[in-house]
């Protein structure tokens, strides 16, 4: 098969499944998102999708790649006054000060923390698998059909909690796009392409992701971080559905970028509301990582390298904070 043929053929099935998410007539359309997409390959019981790529043998190949013992660490301070999508909030008060104390001949004194806000939905965030499904006539469906109905309960997912992803320490790769197209800063809605990833991989002389492999996307829009919220939340650069079904084909475990949610805002259709989403969590298991500090790798040129992130064990959680890195 050659190349002008098989991008042709990607293109379109990236175009039914684009018409799939919108709502359009597609063959074989049994949800507003494609055809059925459960029971998942790693079966009906499976709860950490793509993470089951995380192998023995994808750490000895991660490991191989730290030669020079510098750390990068991606993950923003979380703080007051950081964006925040829609009208979710972070508050965090020290109980009294000190908060316990002086005891004892030594006068011991401490302080302890009162933390309240959506604790896996603000700052650098690791989506979980039951973070995103799609209504499907009046029942809601999560990756691996699981009915939103039977699990979903106040006090903690009774399936899919973030607990159940585990340890990712795999192949990171960086996909510069911002330099690719010669702009600090990719505009609002710019849609990435899979020959934007490609571009960006081969002028950074960087193979192409393999199975198991975590690939973060610059796109620029980090830079507005406490700097110009109101413009960092009024929308974003990010992948496209092509891209994100590209991602999909390459059996990657991990999607993250230096914006929201990954993914275009406004996207590919003004009809369709965080698809890539869907296309990612929801059909496939493969997991987001969201507000991602990518500048001092971009900076350093550091587009291959080992990447660890560990989320918190919450259990029945949607998703979890932390301070992925990067190893080279």
């Amino acid at each position: 098969m050659n190349l002008t043929f098989a991008r042709a053929a990607r293109d379109l099935c990236a175009v039914l499944i684009l018409l799939a998410a919108s709502g359009e007539a597609v063959v074989g359309q049994e949800t507003p998102v494609g055809p059925k997409w459960w029971p998942s390959q790693w079966g009906p019981q499976d709860e950490r999708g793509a993470m089951n790529r995380m192998t023995p043998q994808k750490v000895l190949e991660a490991v191989k790649l730290v030669q020079r013992g510098q750390v990068y660490e991606l993950g923003r301070t979380y703080e007051p006054g950081m964006p925040l999508y829609g009208n979710r909030h972070y508050s965090l008060t020290i109980v009294g000060t000190p908060s316990g104390g002086p005891f004892g001949r030594n006068q011991i004194v401490w302080h302890d923390e009162m933390f309240s806000g959506e604790i896996g939905q603000i700052g650098t965030q690791f989506d979980g698998l039951g973070h995103v499904g799609v209504r499907v006539g009046d029942k809601d469906y999560f990756y691996n059909g699981f009915e939103r109905s039977d699990f979903a309960k106040p006090y903690g997912l009774e399936r899919l909690g973030v607990e159940k992803a585990g340890v990712l320490f795999t192949r990171g790769i960086l996909a510069d796009v911002a330099s690719l197209k010669g702009r600090e800063r990719l505009e609002i809605g710019y849609v990435i392409t899979p020959e934007d990833i490609e571009g960006a991989l081969e002028k950074q002389g960087v193979a192409p992701p393999g199975e198991g492999d975590a690939v973060l996307v610059r796109t620029g829009h980090g830079s507005l971080w406490m700097k110009d919220n109101a413009e960092y939340n009024r929308g974003e650069p990010g992948i496209g559905t092509a891209a994100a079904r590209w991602l999909i084909d390459h059996k990657v475990t991990l999607v993250g970028a230096d914006n929201v949610g990954v993914e275009a805002v406004p996207g590919d259709s003004p009809e369709t509301v965080w698809v890539v989403h869907q296309l990612l969590i929801t059909r496939s298991g493969v997991h987001i990582l969201e507000n991602l500090n990518l500048d001092a790798l971009a900076k350093d040129k550091v587009y291959e390298f080992a990447f660890v992130f560990a989320p918190l064990k919450l259990k029945g959680a949607t998703g979890s904070p932390g301070n992925p890195i990067a190893l080279r």
